[in-house]
Protein backbone atom coordinates (compact mmCIF):
# COMPACT_ATOMS: atom_id res chain seq x y z
CA UNK A 1 0.00 0.00 0.00
CA UNK A 2 1.44 3.32 -1.10
CA UNK A 3 0.91 6.14 1.43
CA UNK A 4 1.66 9.64 0.20
CA UNK A 5 0.69 13.23 0.86
CA UNK A 6 0.01 15.29 -2.26
CA UNK A 7 0.29 19.08 -2.18
CA UNK A 8 -0.14 21.57 -5.01
CA UNK A 9 1.83 24.77 -5.48
CA UNK A 10 2.18 27.63 -7.92
CA UNK A 11 5.19 27.03 -10.24
CA UNK A 12 6.60 30.39 -9.18
CA UNK A 13 7.08 28.99 -5.66
CA UNK A 14 9.02 25.90 -6.78
CA UNK A 15 12.34 27.63 -6.08
CA UNK A 16 11.28 28.23 -2.46
CA UNK A 17 10.72 24.49 -2.06
CA UNK A 18 14.07 23.59 -3.65
CA UNK A 19 15.87 25.97 -1.29
CA UNK A 20 13.84 25.23 1.84
CA UNK A 21 16.13 24.71 4.87
CA UNK A 22 14.06 21.77 6.15
CA UNK A 23 14.94 19.71 3.06
CA UNK A 24 18.62 20.52 3.45
CA UNK A 25 18.44 19.59 7.13
CA UNK A 26 16.70 16.21 6.64
CA UNK A 27 18.16 15.14 3.25
CA UNK A 28 20.61 12.22 3.20
CA UNK A 29 22.34 13.67 0.16
CA UNK A 30 21.91 15.86 -2.91
CA UNK A 31 18.50 15.68 -4.65
CA UNK A 32 18.21 13.50 -7.75
CA UNK A 33 16.95 15.15 -10.95
CA UNK A 34 14.89 12.92 -13.26
CA UNK A 35 13.18 13.50 -16.61
CA UNK A 36 10.10 11.30 -16.93
CA UNK A 37 7.67 10.55 -19.70
CA UNK A 38 4.56 8.59 -18.64
CA UNK A 39 2.00 7.03 -20.95
CA UNK A 40 -1.39 6.15 -19.42
CA UNK A 41 -3.28 3.40 -21.20
CA UNK A 42 -6.88 2.20 -21.08
CA UNK A 43 -9.53 0.66 -23.31
CA UNK A 44 -11.55 2.87 -25.70
CA UNK A 45 -14.46 2.79 -23.23
CA UNK A 46 -12.15 3.45 -20.25
CA UNK A 47 -12.71 0.16 -18.42
CA UNK A 48 -9.79 0.72 -16.03
CA UNK A 49 -10.92 4.22 -15.14
CA UNK A 50 -14.47 3.00 -14.53
CA UNK A 51 -13.08 0.54 -11.96
CA UNK A 52 -10.97 3.22 -10.20
CA UNK A 53 -7.71 1.84 -11.59
CA UNK A 54 -4.89 3.48 -13.54
CA UNK A 55 -2.16 1.82 -15.62
CA UNK A 56 0.88 3.71 -16.83
CA UNK A 57 4.19 2.93 -18.54
CA UNK A 58 7.07 5.21 -17.56
CA UNK A 59 10.22 5.95 -19.52
CA UNK A 60 13.01 7.02 -17.19
CA UNK A 61 16.82 6.72 -17.37
CA UNK A 62 16.58 4.80 -20.63
CA UNK A 63 14.35 2.07 -19.16
CA UNK A 64 10.64 1.32 -18.98
CA UNK A 65 8.51 0.55 -15.92
CA UNK A 66 4.80 -0.23 -15.71
CA UNK A 67 2.71 0.68 -12.67
CA UNK A 68 -0.85 -0.26 -11.81
CA UNK A 69 -2.68 1.65 -9.05
CA UNK A 70 -6.13 0.74 -7.75
CA UNK A 71 -8.38 0.92 -4.70
CA UNK A 72 -7.42 2.74 -1.53
CA UNK A 73 -8.74 6.07 -0.34
CA UNK A 74 -8.14 9.81 -0.46
CA UNK A 75 -8.62 11.94 2.65
CA UNK A 76 -7.63 15.53 2.23
CA UNK A 77 -4.18 15.34 0.69
CA UNK A 78 -3.39 11.83 2.00
CA UNK A 79 -3.54 9.22 -0.74
CA UNK A 80 -3.46 5.51 0.14
CA UNK A 81 -3.57 3.20 -2.88
CA UNK A 82 -2.55 -0.32 -3.80
CA UNK A 83 0.36 -0.25 -6.22
CA UNK A 84 2.04 -2.93 -8.35
CA UNK A 85 5.14 -2.22 -10.43
CA UNK A 86 7.43 -4.15 -12.77
CA UNK A 87 10.00 -3.52 -15.50
CA UNK A 88 8.88 -3.88 -19.14
CA UNK A 89 10.76 -4.02 -22.42
CA UNK A 90 9.13 -0.98 -24.01
CA UNK A 91 6.12 1.34 -23.99
CA UNK A 92 3.59 -1.53 -24.15
CA UNK A 93 2.25 -2.85 -20.83
CA UNK A 94 2.71 -6.53 -19.97
CA UNK A 95 -0.38 -7.59 -18.05
CA UNK A 96 0.85 -11.09 -17.18
CA UNK A 97 3.74 -9.59 -15.22
CA UNK A 98 1.32 -7.44 -13.20
CA UNK A 99 -1.04 -10.38 -12.69
CA UNK A 100 1.79 -12.33 -11.10
CA UNK A 101 2.42 -9.53 -8.60
CA UNK A 102 -1.16 -9.17 -7.36
CA UNK A 103 -1.85 -11.30 -4.32
CA UNK A 104 -5.21 -12.55 -3.11
CA UNK A 105 -8.61 -11.98 -4.68
CA UNK A 106 -8.12 -8.36 -5.65
CA UNK A 107 -10.94 -7.18 -7.98
CA UNK A 108 -8.33 -5.51 -10.18
CA UNK A 109 -6.77 -8.94 -10.87
CA UNK A 110 -10.01 -10.20 -12.41
CA UNK A 111 -10.23 -6.97 -14.37
CA UNK A 112 -6.81 -7.47 -15.97
CA UNK A 113 -7.78 -11.00 -17.09
CA UNK A 114 -10.82 -9.85 -19.05
CA UNK A 115 -10.71 -10.24 -22.81
CA UNK A 116 -12.31 -6.80 -23.04
CA UNK A 117 -9.10 -5.38 -21.52
CA UNK A 118 -6.37 -7.48 -23.10
CA UNK A 119 -5.66 -6.51 -26.65
CA UNK A 120 -7.65 -3.28 -26.46
CA UNK A 121 -5.34 -1.03 -24.47
CA UNK A 122 -4.38 2.25 -26.09
CA UNK A 123 -2.79 5.53 -25.07
CA UNK A 124 -5.27 7.90 -23.42
CA UNK A 125 -2.93 10.68 -22.28
CA UNK A 126 0.66 11.24 -21.21
CA UNK A 127 2.75 13.33 -18.85
CA UNK A 128 6.15 14.96 -19.22
CA UNK A 129 7.69 15.84 -15.89
CA UNK A 130 10.93 17.11 -14.46
CA UNK A 131 11.19 15.47 -11.06
CA UNK A 132 13.46 16.44 -8.17
CA UNK A 133 13.76 13.77 -5.46
CA UNK A 134 15.06 14.11 -1.89
CA UNK A 135 15.48 11.17 0.49
CA UNK A 136 14.69 12.51 3.96
CA UNK A 137 15.30 11.17 7.44
CA UNK A 138 13.40 12.94 10.22
CA UNK A 139 14.85 13.39 13.73
CA UNK A 140 12.56 10.51 14.80
CA UNK A 141 14.11 8.21 12.16
CA UNK A 142 11.20 8.18 9.68
CA UNK A 143 12.20 7.73 6.03
CA UNK A 144 10.30 9.99 3.63
CA UNK A 145 10.75 10.54 -0.09
CA UNK A 146 10.04 14.14 -1.06
CA UNK A 147 9.29 14.74 -4.73
CA UNK A 148 8.89 18.05 -6.53
CA UNK A 149 7.17 17.59 -9.90
CA UNK A 150 7.03 20.29 -12.59
CA UNK A 151 5.55 19.48 -15.99
CA UNK A 152 2.41 18.92 -18.04
CA UNK A 153 -0.35 16.42 -18.74
CA UNK A 154 -0.91 16.08 -22.50
CA UNK A 155 -3.66 14.67 -24.68
CA UNK A 156 -4.07 14.62 -28.45
CA UNK A 157 -1.89 14.58 -31.53
CA UNK A 158 0.90 17.01 -32.33
CA UNK A 159 -1.39 19.33 -34.30
CA UNK A 160 -4.21 19.28 -31.74
CA UNK A 161 -2.42 18.89 -28.44
CA UNK A 162 -4.16 19.98 -25.22
CA UNK A 163 -2.32 20.21 -21.93
CA UNK A 164 -2.65 21.25 -18.30
CA UNK A 165 0.25 22.07 -15.98
CA UNK A 166 1.56 19.93 -13.13
CA UNK A 167 3.18 21.59 -10.12
CA UNK A 168 3.06 19.51 -6.98
CA UNK A 169 4.88 18.00 -4.03
CA UNK A 170 4.53 14.36 -3.07
CA UNK A 171 5.68 13.15 0.32
CA UNK A 172 5.79 9.34 0.36
CA UNK A 173 6.36 7.37 3.54
CA UNK A 174 9.03 4.73 3.02
CA UNK A 175 9.17 3.61 6.65
CA UNK A 176 8.19 4.96 10.04
CA UNK A 177 5.28 7.03 11.34
CA UNK A 178 2.83 8.57 8.81
CA UNK A 179 2.59 11.62 11.08
CA UNK A 180 6.00 12.66 9.75
CA UNK A 181 4.38 13.42 6.38
CA UNK A 182 2.11 15.99 8.02
CA UNK A 183 4.94 17.44 10.10
CA UNK A 184 7.02 18.07 6.98
CA UNK A 185 4.04 19.45 5.06
CA UNK A 186 3.06 21.83 7.86
CA UNK A 187 6.66 23.02 8.15
CA UNK A 188 6.80 23.74 4.41
CA UNK A 189 3.43 25.48 4.60
CA UNK A 190 4.84 28.07 6.99
CA UNK A 191 7.00 29.45 4.16
CA UNK A 192 5.40 28.26 0.90
CA UNK A 193 1.72 28.56 -0.13
CA UNK A 194 0.47 25.00 -0.64
CA UNK A 195 -2.92 23.42 -1.34
CA UNK A 196 -4.19 19.93 -0.68
CA UNK A 197 -4.18 17.79 -3.82
CA UNK A 198 -7.34 15.74 -4.06
CA UNK A 199 -7.00 14.45 -7.65
CA UNK A 200 -4.14 12.23 -8.78
CA UNK A 201 -2.33 12.83 -12.07
CA UNK A 202 -4.37 9.99 -13.53
CA UNK A 203 -7.67 11.59 -12.51
CA UNK A 204 -6.65 14.94 -13.97
CA UNK A 205 -5.49 13.23 -17.14
CA UNK A 206 -8.79 11.43 -17.59
CA UNK A 207 -10.66 14.68 -17.09
CA UNK A 208 -8.54 16.29 -19.81
CA UNK A 209 -8.76 13.38 -22.23
CA UNK A 210 -12.33 12.21 -21.75
CA UNK A 211 -13.96 15.37 -20.44
CA UNK A 212 -15.09 13.55 -17.31
CA UNK A 213 -17.06 15.99 -15.16
CA UNK A 214 -16.53 16.57 -11.48
CA UNK A 215 -19.31 14.84 -9.59
CA UNK A 216 -20.64 15.52 -6.13
CA UNK A 217 -19.74 12.71 -3.73
CA UNK A 218 -22.01 11.50 -0.96
CA UNK A 219 -20.79 9.82 2.23
CA UNK A 220 -19.31 6.40 1.57
CA UNK A 221 -20.62 3.35 3.48
CA UNK A 222 -19.05 3.08 6.92
CA UNK A 223 -18.27 -0.39 8.24
CA UNK A 224 -17.42 -0.54 11.94
CA UNK A 225 -16.42 -3.83 13.54
CA UNK A 226 -17.64 -4.97 16.95
CA UNK A 227 -14.09 -5.34 18.27
CA UNK A 228 -13.19 -1.69 17.75
CA UNK A 229 -12.58 0.49 20.77
CA UNK A 230 -14.35 3.83 21.18
CA UNK A 231 -11.18 5.60 20.09
CA UNK A 232 -10.81 3.47 16.96
CA UNK A 233 -14.48 3.97 16.16
CA UNK A 234 -14.10 7.74 16.35
CA UNK A 235 -11.06 7.62 14.07
CA UNK A 236 -13.00 5.62 11.47
CA UNK A 237 -16.07 7.87 11.66
CA UNK A 238 -14.12 11.13 11.49
CA UNK A 239 -11.98 9.83 8.63
CA UNK A 240 -15.15 8.89 6.72
CA UNK A 241 -16.49 12.43 7.20
CA UNK A 242 -13.19 13.98 6.07
CA UNK A 243 -13.22 11.75 3.01
CA UNK A 244 -16.59 13.21 2.00
CA UNK A 245 -15.35 16.76 2.62
CA UNK A 246 -12.19 16.36 0.56
CA UNK A 247 -13.91 14.39 -2.22
CA UNK A 248 -16.04 17.46 -3.01
CA UNK A 249 -13.40 20.16 -2.67
CA UNK A 250 -12.47 20.22 -6.37
CA UNK A 251 -16.13 20.60 -7.32
CA UNK A 252 -16.46 23.56 -4.96
CA UNK A 253 -13.12 25.14 -5.87
CA UNK A 254 -13.49 24.87 -9.63
CA UNK A 255 -17.13 25.65 -10.31
CA UNK A 256 -20.42 26.88 -8.90
CA UNK A 257 -21.70 23.32 -8.56
CA UNK A 258 -24.56 23.43 -6.09
CA UNK A 259 -24.51 19.72 -5.24
CA UNK A 260 -20.73 19.54 -4.62
CA UNK A 261 -20.99 22.41 -2.17
CA UNK A 262 -24.00 20.80 -0.52
CA UNK A 263 -22.20 17.46 -0.10
CA UNK A 264 -19.03 19.10 1.17
CA UNK A 265 -21.13 20.95 3.74
CA UNK A 266 -22.91 17.71 4.69
CA UNK A 267 -19.52 16.07 5.25
CA UNK A 268 -18.47 18.98 7.43
CA UNK A 269 -21.71 18.83 9.43
CA UNK A 270 -21.29 15.09 9.90
CA UNK A 271 -17.78 15.72 11.20
CA UNK A 272 -18.98 18.39 13.62
CA UNK A 273 -21.75 16.03 14.77
CA UNK A 274 -19.18 13.27 15.35
CA UNK A 275 -17.05 15.64 17.42
CA UNK A 276 -20.12 16.55 19.47
CA UNK A 277 -21.02 12.87 19.91
CA UNK A 278 -17.60 11.99 21.34
CA UNK A 279 -17.06 15.33 23.13
CA UNK A 280 -17.24 13.92 26.69
CA UNK A 281 -14.11 11.89 25.89
CA UNK A 282 -12.10 14.03 23.49
CA UNK A 283 -11.94 17.62 22.31
CA UNK A 284 -10.65 19.23 19.15
CA UNK A 285 -7.85 21.77 19.74
CA UNK A 286 -9.09 25.35 19.82
CA UNK A 287 -7.19 26.45 16.70
CA UNK A 288 -8.60 23.60 14.61
CA UNK A 289 -12.09 24.26 15.99
CA UNK A 290 -11.83 27.93 15.00
CA UNK A 291 -10.75 26.99 11.46
CA UNK A 292 -13.53 24.40 11.23
CA UNK A 293 -16.11 27.03 12.23
CA UNK A 294 -14.64 29.44 9.67
CA UNK A 295 -14.99 26.90 6.85
CA UNK A 296 -18.51 25.95 7.95
CA UNK A 297 -19.50 29.62 7.80
CA UNK A 298 -18.23 30.00 4.23
CA UNK A 299 -20.02 26.90 2.98
CA UNK A 300 -23.17 27.60 4.99
CA UNK A 301 -23.59 31.10 3.53
CA UNK A 302 -23.41 29.77 -0.03
CA UNK A 303 -25.84 26.95 0.76
CA UNK A 304 -28.37 29.36 2.28
CA UNK A 305 -28.44 31.49 -0.90
CA UNK A 306 -28.73 28.35 -3.05
CA UNK A 307 -31.74 27.18 -1.05
CA UNK A 308 -33.39 30.60 -1.27
CA UNK A 309 -32.97 30.85 -5.04
CA UNK A 310 -33.64 27.23 -6.01
CA UNK A 311 -35.84 25.71 -3.31
CA UNK A 312 -37.79 28.63 -1.84
CA UNK A 313 -38.33 31.24 -4.58
CA UNK A 314 -38.28 29.05 -7.69
CA UNK A 315 -41.34 26.96 -6.66
CA UNK A 316 -43.33 30.21 -6.22
CA UNK A 317 -43.24 31.01 -9.95
CA UNK A 318 -46.79 29.90 -10.58
CA UNK A 319 -48.13 31.61 -7.47
CA UNK A 320 -46.56 35.10 -7.50
CA UNK A 321 -46.41 37.82 -10.12
CA UNK A 322 -43.24 37.56 -12.22
CA UNK A 323 -42.59 41.28 -11.84
CA UNK A 324 -42.28 40.78 -8.10
CA UNK A 325 -40.54 37.41 -8.04
CA UNK A 326 -38.05 37.66 -10.94
CA UNK A 327 -35.84 40.49 -9.60
CA UNK A 328 -35.62 38.79 -6.22
CA UNK A 329 -34.74 35.44 -7.80
CA UNK A 330 -32.05 37.04 -9.95
CA UNK A 331 -30.63 38.91 -6.98
CA UNK A 332 -30.59 35.70 -4.90
CA UNK A 333 -28.81 33.84 -7.70
CA UNK A 334 -26.20 36.59 -7.91
CA UNK A 335 -25.66 36.44 -4.14
CA UNK A 336 -25.34 32.65 -4.43
CA UNK A 337 -22.74 33.08 -7.18
CA UNK A 338 -20.75 35.49 -5.03
CA UNK A 339 -21.04 33.19 -1.99
CA UNK A 340 -19.79 30.25 -4.09
CA UNK A 341 -16.83 32.39 -5.16
CA UNK A 342 -16.06 33.18 -1.52
CA UNK A 343 -16.26 29.47 -0.67
CA UNK A 344 -13.82 28.72 -3.50
CA UNK A 345 -11.52 31.45 -2.19
CA UNK A 346 -11.63 29.82 1.23
CA UNK A 347 -10.46 26.51 -0.23
CA UNK A 348 -7.62 28.36 -1.99
CA UNK A 349 -6.56 29.90 1.32
CA UNK A 350 -3.63 28.23 3.12
CA UNK A 351 -5.87 28.29 6.19
CA UNK A 352 -7.90 25.50 4.58
CA UNK A 353 -4.71 23.55 3.81
CA UNK A 354 -3.56 23.94 7.41
CA UNK A 355 -6.98 22.83 8.67
CA UNK A 356 -7.08 19.66 6.57
CA UNK A 357 -3.49 18.72 7.39
CA UNK A 358 -4.01 19.50 11.07
CA UNK A 359 -7.23 17.48 11.31
CA UNK A 360 -5.67 14.45 9.66
CA UNK A 361 -2.57 14.60 11.85
CA UNK A 362 -4.74 14.95 14.96
CA UNK A 363 -6.75 11.88 13.96
CA UNK A 364 -3.71 9.85 13.02
CA UNK A 365 -1.79 10.54 16.22
CA UNK A 366 -4.80 10.43 18.57
CA UNK A 367 -3.95 13.97 19.59
CA UNK A 368 -6.83 14.04 22.09
CA UNK A 369 -4.93 11.65 24.40
CA UNK A 370 -2.72 14.48 25.61
CA UNK A 371 -4.16 15.65 28.91
CA UNK A 372 -7.05 13.18 29.18
CA UNK A 373 -7.92 11.88 32.62
CA UNK A 374 -7.46 8.20 33.52
CA UNK A 375 -11.24 7.84 33.47
CA UNK A 376 -11.46 9.28 29.96
CA UNK A 377 -8.62 7.03 28.81
CA UNK A 378 -10.46 3.94 30.10
CA UNK A 379 -13.65 5.12 28.39
CA UNK A 380 -11.81 5.57 25.09
CA UNK A 381 -10.60 1.99 25.33
CA UNK A 382 -14.01 0.45 26.05
CA UNK A 383 -15.80 -1.56 23.32
CA UNK A 384 -17.45 0.64 20.72
CA UNK A 385 -20.88 -1.14 20.71
CA UNK A 386 -21.43 -0.30 24.39
CA UNK A 387 -20.62 3.37 23.77
CA UNK A 388 -22.83 3.40 20.66
CA UNK A 389 -25.88 2.21 22.58
CA UNK A 390 -25.33 4.81 25.30
CA UNK A 391 -24.81 7.58 22.75
CA UNK A 392 -27.98 6.71 20.85
CA UNK A 393 -30.01 6.72 24.06
CA UNK A 394 -28.60 10.12 25.01
CA UNK A 395 -29.41 11.56 21.59
CA UNK A 396 -32.92 10.12 21.83
CA UNK A 397 -33.54 11.59 25.29
CA UNK A 398 -32.32 15.02 24.19
CA UNK A 399 -34.60 15.03 21.17
CA UNK A 400 -37.62 13.88 23.20
CA UNK A 401 -36.99 16.63 25.77
CA UNK A 402 -36.66 19.38 23.16
CA UNK A 403 -39.59 18.00 21.19
CA UNK A 404 -42.02 18.99 23.94
CA UNK A 405 -41.90 22.50 22.42
CA UNK A 406 -42.49 21.29 18.88
CA UNK A 407 -45.90 22.96 18.46
CA UNK A 408 -45.64 25.83 20.93
CA UNK A 409 -41.97 26.82 20.71
CA UNK A 410 -40.31 29.79 19.04
CA UNK A 411 -38.54 29.45 15.66
CA UNK A 412 -35.21 29.16 17.51
CA UNK A 413 -36.58 26.38 19.70
CA UNK A 414 -37.90 24.49 16.67
CA UNK A 415 -34.49 24.95 15.06
CA UNK A 416 -32.89 23.31 18.10
CA UNK A 417 -35.33 20.40 17.77
CA UNK A 418 -34.30 20.02 14.12
CA UNK A 419 -30.62 20.02 15.05
CA UNK A 420 -31.27 17.40 17.73
CA UNK A 421 -33.09 15.24 15.17
CA UNK A 422 -30.21 15.62 12.72
CA UNK A 423 -27.63 14.66 15.35
CA UNK A 424 -29.69 11.62 16.36
CA UNK A 425 -29.89 10.54 12.71
CA UNK A 426 -26.19 11.04 12.10
CA UNK A 427 -25.38 9.02 15.22
CA UNK A 428 -27.63 6.18 14.09
CA UNK A 429 -26.02 6.23 10.64
CA UNK A 430 -22.50 6.29 12.09
CA UNK A 431 -23.17 3.17 14.16
CA UNK A 432 -25.50 1.44 11.68
CA UNK A 433 -23.11 -1.44 10.90
CA UNK A 434 -23.08 -2.44 14.58
CA UNK A 435 -26.82 -3.19 14.59
CA UNK A 436 -29.47 -4.88 12.50
CA UNK A 437 -29.84 -3.13 9.16
CA UNK A 438 -33.63 -3.33 9.28
CA UNK A 439 -33.81 -1.81 12.76
CA UNK A 440 -31.52 1.04 11.79
CA UNK A 441 -33.61 1.87 8.72
CA UNK A 442 -36.81 1.72 10.79
CA UNK A 443 -35.31 4.22 13.25
CA UNK A 444 -33.67 6.58 10.76
CA UNK A 445 -36.71 6.92 8.49
CA UNK A 446 -38.96 8.78 11.00
CA UNK A 447 -35.98 10.88 12.09
CA UNK A 448 -35.47 11.96 8.48
CA UNK A 449 -39.18 12.70 8.16
CA UNK A 450 -39.16 14.89 11.26
CA UNK A 451 -36.02 16.62 10.07
CA UNK A 452 -37.61 17.35 6.67
CA UNK A 453 -40.72 18.89 8.21
CA UNK A 454 -38.70 21.13 10.48
CA UNK A 455 -36.17 21.83 7.75
CA UNK A 456 -38.89 23.27 5.52
CA UNK A 457 -39.90 25.70 8.28
CA UNK A 458 -36.28 26.62 8.93
CA UNK A 459 -35.71 27.34 5.22
CA UNK A 460 -38.60 29.81 5.29
CA UNK A 461 -37.16 31.44 8.41
CA UNK A 462 -33.72 31.77 6.80
CA UNK A 463 -35.34 33.09 3.61
CA UNK A 464 -36.94 35.91 5.58
CA UNK A 465 -33.56 37.08 6.85
CA UNK A 466 -31.91 36.86 3.41
CA UNK A 467 -34.73 38.79 1.75
CA UNK A 468 -34.34 41.45 4.41
CA UNK A 469 -30.63 41.64 3.51
CA UNK A 470 -31.46 42.10 -0.17
CA UNK A 471 -33.94 44.87 0.62
CA UNK A 472 -31.43 46.70 2.81
CA UNK A 473 -28.67 46.45 0.20
CA UNK A 474 -30.74 47.29 -2.90
CA UNK A 475 -33.54 49.86 -2.54
CA UNK A 476 -35.39 48.74 -5.73
CA UNK A 477 -35.91 45.36 -4.05
CA UNK A 478 -37.53 46.74 -0.90
CA UNK A 479 -41.12 46.55 -2.11
CA UNK A 480 -40.94 43.08 -3.76
CA UNK A 481 -38.92 41.70 -0.83
CA UNK A 482 -41.49 43.00 1.65
CA UNK A 483 -44.31 41.40 -0.33
CA UNK A 484 -42.58 38.00 -0.63
CA UNK A 485 -41.58 38.05 3.02
CA UNK A 486 -45.24 38.49 3.91
CA UNK A 487 -46.21 35.69 1.56
CA UNK A 488 -43.63 33.31 3.07
CA UNK A 489 -44.64 34.31 6.61
CA UNK A 490 -48.21 33.36 5.75
CA UNK A 491 -46.96 29.94 4.60
CA UNK A 492 -45.20 29.47 7.94
CA UNK A 493 -48.37 30.34 9.85
CA UNK A 494 -50.41 27.97 7.68
CA UNK A 495 -48.03 25.12 8.47
CA UNK A 496 -48.08 25.91 12.17
CA UNK A 497 -51.85 26.32 12.30
CA UNK A 498 -52.34 23.06 10.43
CA UNK A 499 -49.83 21.09 12.48
CA UNK A 500 -50.90 17.65 11.27
CA UNK A 501 -47.63 17.11 9.45
CA UNK A 502 -45.52 17.88 12.50
CA UNK A 503 -47.75 15.82 14.80
CA UNK A 504 -47.60 12.88 12.42
CA UNK A 505 -43.79 13.12 12.08
CA UNK A 506 -43.41 13.34 15.86
CA UNK A 507 -45.69 10.34 16.51
CA UNK A 508 -43.73 8.25 14.04
CA UNK A 509 -40.46 9.19 15.73
CA UNK A 510 -41.79 8.42 19.22
CA UNK A 511 -43.03 5.04 18.02
CA UNK A 512 -39.64 4.12 16.55
CA UNK A 513 -37.40 1.85 18.60
CA UNK A 514 -33.69 2.41 19.07
CA UNK A 515 -31.63 -0.05 17.00
CA UNK A 516 -29.54 -1.09 20.02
Amino acid sequence: MEVELKLLLDPQHAAQVREHPLLAQYATGEPLLLAMHDVYVDTPDLQLCRHQAALRVRHIDGGWTQTLKAGGSVRGALHSRHEWESAVAGPQPELDALDALIKGKQPVRSLLRKDAIRGYLQTVFGTRIERLVWQLVTPQGDLVECVLDQGVIEHGSADSMRSIPISEIELELKSGNPASLFDIALALLQDVPLWTGQASKAERGYRLAAGLPLKAVKAQPLLLKDKLSVQQGFQAIAANCLEQVSANQDGVAGSEDVESLHQMRVGLRRLRSALSLFKPLLALPADLQADLDWLAGKLGAARDWDVLALDTLAPCQGELDAGILSPLTEAAREEARLAHARAAEALADVRYTRLMLGLQRWLLTCGWREGVTPRQRRALEQPLPRFAKQALRQRQRRLRKRGKLLLTGTPDQRHRIRIAAKKARYAAEFFASLFSDGKVRAYVKPLSGLQDVLGGLNDLQVADGLLRQLAEAQSPLQAPASFVRGYLAARVHERLDDARGMRRAWRRFKAARLPG
